[in-house]
């Protein structure tokens, strides 16, 4: 069954670590609505959801993608390169036990989920300031005798490679190149962002459509002319904490 497990936004959502944009006001109540919006578009898509309750010390604990890796076969928990945000990962651990085989990356390697493009048997992990080059490796070694090939990615301009690229399919990215090195991607057809919109490189696909921020209209077009059904979000707040659509959930199958 198709499960996402989720976490509310926590009351200290506002002091949430930044790296690439300006600190802005964020109004709680309008981010916790679109939080739930995004959760009920994931249930209506036939998610069952595993909400987890906000974390008040933790400001960055509703983004759940980073402290873990949910594959097939096991899950791989995360010390994530933001050294704030290191105790989010026990909980989520926890929600996975029922689910997964677990296995730990260790400092002083260094790996965060939004910087896990998963295609297929394929993981590309962003080489950026969260995650770095032994984290990378002791991946590859946890998940090679499942048949995973991991493969590292140098990005610049932003947070994660994630914040850059993400998969609409087995062969189509959409992207902003400009951020990453493409030479590892040689296989795949492109949806190149708006050149307005630089930061809509992150869509989510699940069961058929494809979730994507409203934020975006002219590149949400481009992927819609390649065939695509796009589920639009509003996530304006959520956006002003360096959010993307697919941080905020952990989504695989389960019984």
């Amino acid at each position: 069954m198709l499960t996402a497990i989720t976490r509310e936004p926590s009351p200290s959502l506002a002091r949430c670590e930044l790296s690439f944009l300006a600190r802005e006001p964020i109004d709680l109540g309008k981010a916790v609505a679109q939080h739930q919006a995004y959760e009920k578009l994931l249930a209506d898509l036939g998610a069952r959801l595993i909400r987890l309750p906000a974390e008040p010390d933790l400001p960055d604990s509703m983004f759940v993608e980073d402290p873990a890796l949910v594959l097939d076969e096991l899950a791989v928990i995360f010390p994530l390169g933001a050294s704030s945000r290191r105790p989010e990962a026990p909980s989520l651990a926890a929600a996975l036990r029922p689910f997964r085989e677990l296995q730990y990356v260790t400092l002083p390697g260094t790996v965060e989920g939004g910087d896990v493009l998963r295609v297929g048997r394929r993981l590309f992990v962003g080489l950026t300031a969260r995650s770095n080059a032994e984290g990378i490796a002791q991946l590859a070694r946890i998940t090679a005798p499942y048949g995973y090939s991991v493969l590292g990615v140098p990005v610049t301009g932003c947070l994660h490679l994630k914040s850059a690229v993400t998969a609409l399919d087995a062969g189509t990215l959409v992207a902003h190149r400009a951020w990453f090195d493409t030479s590892a991607f040689a296989d795949y057809e492109w949806v190149d962002v708006d050149p307005g919109e630089p930061h809509a490189g992150n869509a989510l696909p699940v069961a058929g459509a494809v979730l994507f921020p409203a934020a975006f209209p002219r590149t949400r077009e481009r992927i819609e002319a390649r065939g695509f059904r796009v589920r639009a979000l509003d996530i304006s707040e959520l956006q002003k904490a360096e959010a993307a659509l697919t941080c905020s959930s952990l989504i695989f199958d389960a019984p």
